[in-house]
């Protein structure tokens, strides 16, 4: 077997029954992957630098092929149902074996590294991936070892990432060919059929969102992250499109991370060692951090070309709307790179409420703060998927349901008992419309809502200076330095004030109704932070 590259002093793939292969190439400096994919045939070099790949079929996650095996160690801790969806031992250990055989006589690329900066909770992983264009992902997205690091790597967990094998799902279990299968004994993840690289930093979020609070009482949090120079650290929930790697990343604070972040005894910390941000109508104006970041050593997914065939243009969604850049996160100026903050004196709920209804910015009890991160609410509107046509609501538990193991309320008391204990500030930022919903009002201007960021983070938001929203109970700024008071009042920016009445109380019981899922599991706090009116549960 052809080892190249920096290999460990355990530099056998036969533990995870990959003897057979051809050759492996053993943690390839990036320079040379990126050669590596172009000699494949796998991507090329736009403009810029960046590798530009095709992922193929799959432009995204397809999260209703995931699925975790169901053994002693899964069935009475995980939240079995449609997001968390159970595979046998022994569907997966064929799984397993067939990936194991389809590799024999086949050139890998194999990454040692690790998710999560808290050495404390760190989880060492090795990714075995048949695609060249994968082991630069997870180069960027995982964090990097040095040389030294690399010898002594002892994996605890492995990835198999194998695009071009097709699943049987009379055989292995699953729904369709493709599929992203972890087993939490065998302490393995396997994503098959599907080239889209997501799959392989969310399937180790997934493993992250059970082990850290079942084994180290650490909260898992699907949140981007950045500090101050006085050392004020800021988390942002946020679901896709509510701009939660654009808010972060602020040239005048320090990024931590954009997408995965655990919260220990020792603050909040980032899982990854790179970002993974979304490109489509991307501008140095709007996103300067992001647009410079995307150089040699980035890799550009699905992205379209000028006529010159090497100038991304950002506007091109004609193969995905989904397009994305992974850089390893000092590519960012200033970012953390050790990817530790300390306790958060602010944490920013993110919704792109299309119906116009909540206010800008409100503050939240640690009661309405567990009540909406378990809503994790936002709204889509006509042209972000195939039959929308009219604003949708979308609630997501914890902002992240895709990724959850365990029980959503299980997160929400990790995250009150942290805000009570550490006296965070909790916001609920809307970035979606005023003046009316979607077609009728206009988006949030992004200047508004980082002026009403900033107010929060310096501490010139006043609770003095609010008003309580008399349908969710939320206390609302009636003053913030650079936005128009109206603004901030989301009733006064309607032309027709009955129609908001009418909106604000639709929305509530869409709240309530949601909500519903969860009382079983739900504490009476968390319930009593749900909107302040009479709806019924129903």
């Amino acid at each position: 077997m052809k080892h190249t590259g920096i290999t460990p002093k355990n530099a056998s793939l036969e533990a995870i029954g990959l003897e057979g292969v051809a050759s492996a190439q053993w943690n390839l400096p990036p320079s040379t992957i990126i050669t590596e994919c172009i000699l494949n045939g796998e991507g090329k070099l736009a403009d810029t630098g960046a590798l530009a790949i095709n992922t193929g079929e799959f432009t995204g996650r397809s999260p209703k092929d995931r699925f975790i095996v169901g053994d002693d160690k899964t069935t009475a801790r995980v939240d079995w149902g449609d997001i968390n969806q159970s595979i046998t031992s022994e569907d997966f250990g064929r799984l397993l074996k067939d990936a194991q055989n389809y590799l024999v006589g086949k050139n890998v690329y194999v990454r040692d590294g690790a998710v999560g900066a808290d050495p404390g909770t760190r989880i060492n992983t090795r990714v075995i991936s048949e695609k060249a264009y994968s082991c630069l992902f997870v180069h960027n997205m995982f964090l990097r070892f040095g040389a030294k690091q690399i010898e002594n790597s002892d994996p605890a967990w492995q990835v198999i990432c194998v695009p071009d094998f097709k699943a049987n799902p009379e055989r292995h279990g699953c729904r369709q060919a493709n599929v992203s299968a972890i087993d939490f004994t065998r302490k393995v993840i396997i994503v098959a059929g599907s080239g889209y690289t997501g799959e392989i930093k969310k399937g180790m979020f997934s493993v992250m969102n059970f082990e850290l609070p079942e084994v180290h009482a650490v909260l898992p949090m699907h949140c981007s992250s950045n500090v101050g120079k006085e050392g004020n650290v800021a988390v942002f929930f946020g679901l896709s499109g509510t701009g939660k790697t654009t808010l972060s990343s602020d040239p005048l604070r320090h990024l931590i991370g954009d997408d995965e972040h655990g919260w220990s005894d020792n603050g909040v910390f980032n899982m990854e060692g790179g970002c993974y941000a979304k490109t489509i109508d991307l501008s140095p104006e709007s996103e300067p951090q992001i647009f410079n970041a995307i150089k040699y050593g980035a890799l550009l997914e699905n992205i379209g070309f000028l006529e010159d065939g090497v100038t991304p243009n950002y506007e091109d969604d004609s193969i995905t709307p989904n397009t994305r850049v992974s850089y390893p996160i000092n590519h960012i100026p200033g970012a953390v790179e050790n990817g530790m903050g300390g306790h958060p004196t602010d944490v920013f709920f993110l919704t792109c409420d299309a119906f116009g209804v909540l206010p800008p910015i409100s503050r939240l009890d640690a009661n309405q703060a567990m009540f909406h991160f378990i809503s994790g609410y936002t709204a889509k509107v006509a042209g972000t998927e195939v039959g929308v046509v009219e604003p949708q609501t979308a609630f997501s538990a914890c902002f992240g349901a895709p990724f959850l193991p365990l029980a959503p309320t299980e997160y929400a008391e990790m995250l009150g008992e942290r805000i009570e204990k550490h006296g965070a500030r909790i916001w609920l930022v809307n970035t979606g419309w005023t003046g009316g919903g979607y077609c009728v009002g206009s988006r949030m201007k992004l200047r508004y809502t980082r002026a009403m960021i900033t107010a929060a983070l310096e501490g010139k938001l006043s609770e003095d200076d609010m008003r309580i929203d008399e349908v969710f109970g939320l206390k609302v700024p009636n003053s913030c330095q650079d936005v128009p008071s109206d603004v901030l009042n989301p009733r006064e920016t309607w032309a027709d004030k009955s129609a908001y009445d009418a909106a604000a109380m639709d929305l509530a019981q869409r709240f309530v109704t949601n909500f519903s899922q969860f009382n079983e599991t739900a504490t009476d706090a968390m319930r009593s932070g749900g909107p302040r009116v009479a709806v019924s549960a129903s």
